[in-house]
């Protein structure tokens, strides 16, 4: 079956599933295949539990006429988004990649611009090969501007990302020490991330950068690229501010408004000009950039302010790398606590890096002077900084038995780690 013919089926359809658990009536099931998992087997029990059509790559599944043999399911699905993407026809797609600082960043441009523009954006961590173009079939017909996340862990996935996402603006956040290992390194990380700058300098687009960024402006500079737009915190930049406070949330002079942000730290000031010089660029009203920003609460363990027995807690382990793990400790450390209290999760999917990044990070934390430093897993009860501040736990259950059992009163805390290490188990 052609695209088109799909598409058809599609728009009398209720929308797109991949979870033949949860089928909604008259959906279209898309048998995906996973590394241990094959969702041609599970398409009888999605047509059963109310899907219209079944799409699946493997004839023997084939029951009847609601069941679709396509030649590859997920390039399917992918060539589908593409197609629908089409037939909405926003007037600008803009996707975000980056180290650090994505899902952020998406959610405050997204918040900026949705003041002035009917716009669609990524929900959730639905950023990769399978989320994206589920993503976009999600688009509602009057679209006019799209906000597309792409998370990426090697080469070559950004390029592909864009053959269907087909940005006309584009945002890299930063460059930094992210899936080191999948990417082969900081220079991995650096061609990687700067296929969306090829793709939109081929195609004439936008780019929004962080122009004090130096391994930015020289990607933008190796390439030549034309159309590239810069905020941030130096006068060079065609849109800046002035950090008016950070301790414990960001306000900032941008023109002549004041902005009272509910986001902690200043790693999160490149984010928030991000979304500023977006929304200028698409002329959003000064007075509706500040009230989106100020009305946006941060979720999902991100950078989250927690105030409890006596105590102030900083959430953000949502996500963590070497890069967002120093830029957390530095601005954590300018606290007028007196009482500064880190509590450090392992960092994963640094392959050869593991050792020597854990480490940095412990030294670092010793070297800024923390009250208390906590590390917590495999990677960080390797490491050998000699302090009397340091106590190691091996997971994050042994770390909650210790943590409910001190008194915190009038302490500050940061509690950062990567996703898998569940870190928010500790505070409950």
């Amino acid at each position: 079956m052609e695209i088109p013919e799909l598409y058809n089926l599609f728009i009398q359809s209720t929308g797109v599933t991949i979870d033949s658990r949860n089928v909604e009536n008259n959906q279209l099931f898309f048998a995906l295949k996973g590394i241990t998992s094959n969702g041609n087997r599970y398409a009888e029990n999605a047509i059963n539990s109310g899907a219209a059509y079944a799409i699946i790559d493997e004839y023997k599944y084939k029951k009847d006429n609601r069941f679709i043999v396509v030649d590859d399911v997920l390039s399917t699905l992918q060539q589908l988004s593409n197609f629908h993407l089409k037939q909405i026809h926003p007037k600008a797609v803009i996707a975000i990649t980056g180290s650090n600082g994505k899902t952020t960043t998406k959610e405050l441009v997204h918040a900026v611009l949705a003041t002035t523009y009917k716009t669609h954006y990524t929900k959730g961590n639905l950023n990769n090969h399978i989320g994206i173009p589920i993503t976009l079939l999600q688009m509602q017909k009057g679209t006019e501007i799209a906000v597309i996340e792409m998370g990426a862990n090697h080469l070559k996935e950004i390029e592909s990302y864009c053959k269907y996402v087909e940005p006309t603006h584009g945002i890299i956040t930063n460059c930094g020490k992210a899936h080191l290992e999948g990417f082969g390194g900081i220079v991995g990380i650096r061609k990687g991330k700067g296929e969306l700058f090829d793709y939109l300098k081929t195609h004439k687009g936008i780019i929004f950068f962080n122009g004090d960024e130096d391994v930015l402006k020289e990607m933008i500079l190796e390439r030549h690229i034309e159309h590239a737009i810069s905020y941030g915190n130096g006068k060079s930049n065609e849109y800046t501010s002035k950090i008016i406070n950070e301790n414990p949330f960001l306000k900032i002079q941008f023109e002549e408004v004041e902005i009272n942000a509910n986001l902690y730290g200043s790693y999160n000031y490149s984010n928030l000009m991000c979304a500023i010089a977006v929304g200028k660029y698409f002329n959003v009203l000064n007075d509706n950039i500040k009230n989106a920003i100020e009305s946006y609460l941060p979720t999902n363990a991100r950078s989250q302010l927690i105030v409890q027995h006596g105590y102030h807690l900083i959430l953000d382990a949502y996500n963590a790398n070497p890069s967002s793990m120093q830029h957390a400790l530095e601005s954590f450390s300018k606290s007028t606590s007196q009482n500064k209290i880190v509590i450090l999760g392992d960092m994963f999917e640094l392959g050869e890096y593991t050792e020597v990044e854990h480490q940095k990070i412990a030294d670092l934390a010793v070297h800024l002077g923390f009250s208390k430093i906590i590390l917590v897993g495999n990677a960080f009860n390797n490491t050998n900084t000699p302090s009397i501040n340091i106590l190691k736990f091996k997971d994050t259950l042994e770390t909650q038995h210790w943590f409910v059992q001190q008194d915190f009163t009038n302490s500050e805390i940061l509690l950062k780690g990567s996703r898998s290490m569940k870190m928010e188990k500790i505070i409950e």
